[in-house]
């Protein structure tokens, strides 16, 4: 009986190896995420700090210059807080374009291991008929001889 082979071999081993990479890309893109979310929560941090600045420096005497300085710094950091919440929403969107490329890479991988299941189960019935049919050619051969 000859040896399993599956025609699509190559095939599925590419499906693999494409999945590998896919995965790979979903998790850099969920570790781009995770640090533009932590420049983020930086940049909302050092702006409370301003703010608690202000708030102190309104408090006491008032010095106008530095409650001006103060003031611009804030509007500085609302801008960079601005721009670091779009880079996470681009950072969400590449992670949401990874997730579905790994979702299709899986479901093509699948669906070649389904494919080579199938075969191999097709492979496994034809061994067993020639067995099956290797087994009464001898019986009939026997039988053949004894009469």
């Amino acid at each position: 009986m000859k040896k399993f082979s599956f025609s699509l071999q190559s095939v599925l081993n590419l499906q693999l190896k494409l999945e590998d990479q896919e995965k790979q890309a979903f998790r850099e893109a969920n570790l781009k995420l995770s640090e533009e979310e932590d420049k983020l929560r930086e940049l909302l941090r050092q702006r409370e700090e301003y703010e608690n600045d202000l708030r102190e420096a309104l408090s006491g005497t008032l010095d106008v210059q530095n409650v001006n300085n103060i003031k611009h710094s804030i509007d500085i950091m609302k801008s960079r807080i601005r721009t670091q919440m779009i880079a996470v929403h681009v950072a969400e969107k590449n992670v949401e374009a990874a997730r579905i490329r790994l979702q299709e890479a899986m479901v093509n991988r699948k669906t070649y291991e389904i494919m080579r299941e199938k075969a191999f189960e097709e492979y496994k019935k034809e061994a067993e008929y020639e067995e099956s049919k290797e087994i009464d050619q001898l019986v009939s051969f026997r039988h053949a001889g004894e009469s």
